[in-house]
């Protein structure tokens, strides 16, 4: 299997794409702010999830990897808190957002907690 056939992988990926659409129409003031720090956090949960992947002939490497992009995904919806609260989305948009984001966590929780399922070997 590839890291591009995970469901976490591939649902983080749509909703950083969905987030990177949506921050267009923010205030320019906010291109490098606001903006570019939505960006950059959703963005990492993808990268964080492959590089899991990646490293899954290491469990404790494999959970790190997996923990950071959960980090992230957290992250991105402080910056989708601010987002709304500045009014530059709106409350529908902002909790369906929030929703694919939870959904992402519950994923990547799922791959920490069996990572058997995701080719990690136990270490004797």
């Amino acid at each position: 299997m590839r890291f591009q056939e995970l469901l976490a992988y591939q649902k983080s990926i749509e909703l950083s794409m969905q987030i990177f659409e949506v921050s267009k129409s923010f205030p320019r003031e906010e291109i490098y702010s606001l903006a570019d720090q939505i960006r950059r956090s959703s963005r990492s949960v993808s990268a964080a999830i492959a590089e899991a992947y990646r490293k899954r002939d290491y469990p404790r490497h494999f959970a790190s990897k997996l923990t950071d992009g959960d980090a992230e995904n957290s992250e991105t919806q402080v910056w989708l808190e601010y987002a709304f609260r500045c009014s530059y989305l709106p409350e529908v948009e902002y909790q369906r957002l929030v929703g694919e984001s939870e959904e992402v966590g519950k994923l990547i929780n799922y791959m920490i907690l069996n990572p058997g399922k995701f080719g990690v070997k136990k270490r004797e």
